[in-house]
């Protein structure tokens, strides 16, 4: 199972590279820590992967009216950089691809390993979500149970959020490697207070949505 799901985590991510064996230095390249990616999963962060996944799967279409589509990845192939026009003169933003190839802004020599930091915003959401009990009592943690409520994919799409807004607070402390953690619990404080807010009422909602339109 995670096996597969690794070939097709790969495929979405270098859709032009052939696919390495499981057990290949290859993989590193991605930001897992070893040669064999499925290592990493040890102690249930299977879930890290799914977020992976959809993130790859979706990105974002900026309309000229500035509204946000999720479109099915199937049309990346016309905007090969991730960005571009589709043929209603729309703007295409691939914010997994902005990620994984760190292209925005200046980076530090030390960087994050990609696939790495993505397990750990998945482990840090289901804590700070309070979902491995019951019933959620923090607040951050009943909100998102209204959010899923209505969106069944909620966990995913704040995954994506939370992605972007690392990369945006790892740029703005100008942050290097061993500072990672501190980036991971600035991230987790600022959803917290966007959390909060009386005014959200889904993920979209959120202020650091807004990120992944740029």
């Amino acid at each position: 199972m995670v096996q597969d799901a690794l070939k097709q985590l790969w495929r979405l991510a270098y859709p032009d590279r052939e696919l390495p064996s499981l057990k290949s230095e290859l993989w590193k390249e991605m930001g897992w820590q070893g040669s064999d990616p499925s290592t990493d999963f040890r102690g249930g962060g299977y879930v890290s992967l799914e977020n992976l996944i959809f993130f790859a799967k979706f990105y974002l279409v900026m309309d000229l009216d500035g509204h946000i589509m999720e479109l099915q990845r199937l049309v990346v192939k016309y905007c090969p950089l991730g960005y571009g026009t589709s043929s209603k003169g729309s703007e295409v933003l691939d914010a997994f691809q902005s990620l994984l190839h760190k292209r925005d802004g200046s980076r530090a020599e030390w960087e994050y390993p990609f696939a790495v930091a993505g397990i750990n915003l998945s482990f840090m959401l289901v804590q700070m979500l309070d979902l491995q009990s019951g019933k959620p009592t923090t607040m951050a943690g009943i909100r998102f149970l209204e959010f899923l409520s209505e969106d069944e994919m909620a966990f995913d799409n704040l995954y994506c959020v939370a992605f972007r807004l690392m990369d945006a607070q790892w740029l703005a402390k100008r942050a290097s490697y061993m500072e990672f953690n501190d980036v991971l619990k600035s991230t987790r404080t600022q959803l917290e207070r966007e959390l909060a807010l009386e005014d959200v009422f889904s993920v979209r909602d959120l202020p650091a949505y807004n990120l992944l339109k740029r």
